[in-house]
């Protein structure tokens, strides 16, 4: 690709994006994001690609990004010309010979698309053109458009945008779609502090957890004494059920770019990183591709649009160190030291990557900044809360039936994600719970279900918003041994280097398993309540200032569980394997025999066809009869 350095040139790149998004011949996606892969993705695309050849068909081969329900992959769209974007899910290779048939006849023959995709591509030059004109053929009229779907009726889409939209491997899509057009703004209409202006107009908080107004941190990192400044994005993304920014690193890494890019001309950077967590291998190598075409097309390197701004980005591979995602010790990583926070009353925006100015902002900050710049601030500050403008990804994992990544504007209320996105708790059981912020974050119960989901009310609740992970816990959830869970998470990724974290989540996690041993003593809870102040007024940075969270909030909300454990010694949830016990419904058993082939210690006995008995003596509690059982025979006590 030759460096592109005019809009002309630009727009020109745009057509030939424009002619792989929409070509004149059949195409065919294969979500490849992580998600996908691990549902079989790789299979699919790999049978397609055989299949295709072996035909003899002429149809382009893409790989995307997630779309986000992940619940229902793998997905394969289809885009054939003069018709809608049809998507099929939860494809496997032995599906593949029949969805061919369908791309060379036009029939369905049975395989039902999920969705269907009638949406509009924005270019350059402000027109728009349909994925295809005239009314939607007859056998597709059943077809729900995707916006029709529960899951994305109330989604709106600007950070993720791209995301199963486009092939993460091609520039030229991206530009298609609008790419670096906010940068050829910002750098030949725009003086650096105008960027910053509207980047503060838009109310942009950032979204790795901390909340701060990203236009005051650019302010001041531009304001700061120095001639050689950083910009670093924060992908070191570490908490339990989290990947948001996994997805789109993987998905449009070129919008993460883009920010940076803009992020650099307007704090006066000419350096950059990205701080990606080993673990993540295809985000790695879609941003190093990207990186790679960005050099090529000039977006990065010298003279940059003939602006005379220069600018480079390196990628810096993390350790899996939770602790790492905390600025100073992400900045001590990269620098090759060991990954720990220093004082907070050393800002980073004035001394911060080998004590130079620096700016960070994590990957789902950087990716709204190109929509920003392209449409405005104020739009941006019109979608979501009043303080908490914008939307926000989450994660939305647990027990809940639609799990994905899910983009909701700010203030939504928890119970539209929970219900109408997430479509409710499998087995119809109830809602328990919502953990939001992370390990450091809180549990929200089911009674503040309407709770407004923004930087604000999730920190009056005793949460956060963290990242955006959002795990979603049933009635069969233990809170004491949720509490538990993440404590023990924070013991083993705690630094060590400040005394009130390093010794007070430890014996926070020794009082909260002997709890869940049965071992509880009165006056435990006091003592979780008076340890979680000292911790959380004494840790040096917020890994610490944080973990007390999960254990303060299930003591507020769910106090008579700490008081079953301790009191009674019973565990109202039937988790806890101490407190519990095993028994058969003489009434609702069958005697089919089912708890007893699967129990692996053999402790259950009985006739076919006659109650069967578990044995306590042998029992080892794990559960397995209670999961088995059709016929809710199992019970626990």
């Amino acid at each position: 690709m030759s460096t592109i350095n005019t809009r002309d040139a630009l727009n020109k790149t745009a057509k030939r994006g424009l002619a792989r998004l929409m070509p004149e011949k059949t195409k065919i996606l294969v979500g490849m994001a992580t998600s996908g892969i691990a549902s079989g993705a790789q299979e699919v695309y790999d049978a397609l690609a055989k299949e295709i050849a072996d035909r003899g068909l002429d149809v382009i081969l893409s790989k995307t990004g997630s779309m986000g329900m992940d619940c229902i992959e793998p997905l394969v769209d289809v885009v054939a010309p003069g018709k809608p974007r049809l998507s099929f899910s939860k494809m496997t290779a032995k599906m593949v010979p029949a969805l061919l048939d369908h791309v060379s006849t036009g029939v369905l023959n049975g395989l039902k698309p999920t969705y269907r995709m009638d949406e509009e591509e924005f270019l350059l030059d402000g027109k728009k053109k349909a994925y295809f004109k005239g009314s939607v053929p007859a056998d597709l009229a059943g077809i729900p458009q995707i916006n029709e779907l529960p899951f994305y009726g109330k989604q709106v889409k600007i950070a993720l945008r791209n995301c199963g939209m486009i092939d993460p491997e091609s520039i030229e899509e991206y530009i298609a779609k609008g790419g670096y057009a906010a940068l050829y703004k910002a750098l030949k209409t725009m003086k650096p502090e105008e960027v910053i202006a509207e980047v503060e107009t838009s109310g942009l908080r950032g979204r790795g957890g901390g909340g701060f107004p990203t236009g005051t941190k650019w302010l001041s990192c531009r304001r700061a004494k120095g001639d050689i400044k950083y910009v670093i994005c924060n992908g070191d993304e570490g908490d339990p059920g989290a990947y948001m920014d996994r997805s789109l690193m993987e998905g449009d890494p070129h919008s993460v770019l883009e920010g940076m890019i803009i992020g650099a001309y307007a704090v006066g950077a000419s350096e950059g990183f990205i701080y990606v967590r080993n673990e993540y291998p295809l985000a790695v190598a879609n941003l190093q591709r990207a990186i790679g075409q960005a050099r090529e097309a000039g977006f990065l390197g010298k003279n940059i649009f003939g602006t005379g701004f220069n600018f480079d980005v390196k990628i810096g591979k993390g350790a899996g160190a939770f602790v790492c995602g905390e600025s100073t010790a992400l900045m001590a990583s990269l620098e090759g030291k060991a990954g720990e926070p220093r004082a907070k009353y050393i800002h980073t925006v004035e001394h911060g990557l080998w004590d130079r100015p620096s700016n960070l902002n994590n990957v789902e900050t950087w990716a709204n900044v190109p929509a920003i710049i392209a449409r405005g601030g104020k739009w941006f500050s019109e979608v979501g809360a009043k303080n908490s403008t914008g939307t926000k990804v989450f994660s939305l994992v647990g027990k809940i039936n639609n799990i994905g990544l899910v983009e909701v504007p700010m203030g939504i209320p928890l119970k539209d994600i929970i219900y109408e996105i997430g479509g409710g708790i499998p087995g119809d059981k109830k809602f328990k719970a919502v953990q939001t912020g992370g390990p450091s974050g809180g549990c929200i119960p089911d009674a503040m279900i309407d709770l407004p989901v923004d930087f604000d009310s999730l920190w009056e609740a005793g949460s956060m918003m963290g990242s955006g992970g959002m795990i979603v816990m049933d009635e069969n959830t233990c809170m004491v041994d949720i509490a538990r869970y993440f404590i023990e998470f924070l013991v083993s990724e705690s630094c060590g280097k400040c005394v009130p974290c390093r010794e007070g989540i430890y014996r926070m996690n020794e009082i909260l398993h002997d709890i869940c041993a049965g071992k509880g003593k009165k006056g435990d809870v006091e003592l979780l309540e008076s340890m979680a102040q000292a911790i959380k007024d004494g840790s040096l940075c917020a890994l610490g200032g944080s973990a007390p969270n999960p254990v303060l909030s299930t003591i507020k909300y769910f106090r008579d569980e700490y008081d079953a454990h301790i009191n009674k010694k019973k565990c109202p949830a039937g988790v806890c394997r101490a407190l519990i016990k095993f028994s058969i419904d003489k009434e609702k058993c069958t005697g089919c025999g089912a708890c007893a082939k699967k129990c692996p210690v053999e402790a259950i006995s009985g006739e076919r066809k006659k109650v069967h008995a578990i044995d306590q003596a042998k029992c080892v509690k794990c559960g397995v009869c209670r999961e088995t059982c059709k016929f809710d025979a199992v019970t626990v006590a």
